[in-house]
């Protein structure tokens, strides 16, 4: 790439996390749903949850977000069955501090590093956590 060339806003493995995100969708019976919104892009995430023994045992999203958050939901839904309220929020001051600058890795929720082309694009940060977020509020609730 030239110099003084900015690179694509968005990488390929960036759009095709975004366009496979799983459990798009609403689910037909909930024990409960957050709602959540970034202050900082305006993206919005409702995640409706079934749980059960403190654990989510699945869940159903609905994004209005941009790729990066697309992506990030689709990382976050791939392995949310199962967590736990104190995984939840490791993997959310884990992806925090990496995001910031503070940790040199994204922490041990799986494939996190794909989002490593919005590290440099701290308005889309909001974006990325907006999920994680969601998942540390449905697990509160059932807690």
């Amino acid at each position: 790439m030239a110099a003084g060339v900015k690179p694509p806003p968005y990488t390929r493995d960036i759009l095709r996390l975004a366009a496979s995100i799983p459990h798009l969708c609403r689910l037909e019976q909930e024990d409960g749903a957050v709602e959540l919104r970034s202050p900082t892009c305006g993206s919005r995430i409702r995640m409706g949850y079934r749980s059960g023994d403190g654990v989510l045992s699945a869940i159903g999203v609905e994004v209005e977000v941009c790729a990066y958050g697309q992506a990030a939901t689709c990382l976050m839904a791939r392995h949310a069955a199962g967590t736990t309220v104190a995984q939840a929020k490791t993997a959310l001051s884990d992806l925090q501090g990496w995001l910031d600058g503070v940790r040199g890795d994204p922490g041990d929720w799986p494939d996190l590093a794909l989002l490593e082309p919005g590290r440099g694009r701290m308005g889309r940060h909001g974006a990325i956590l907006l999920p994680f977020r969601a998942l540390v509020a449905a697990l509160e609730e059932i807690s």
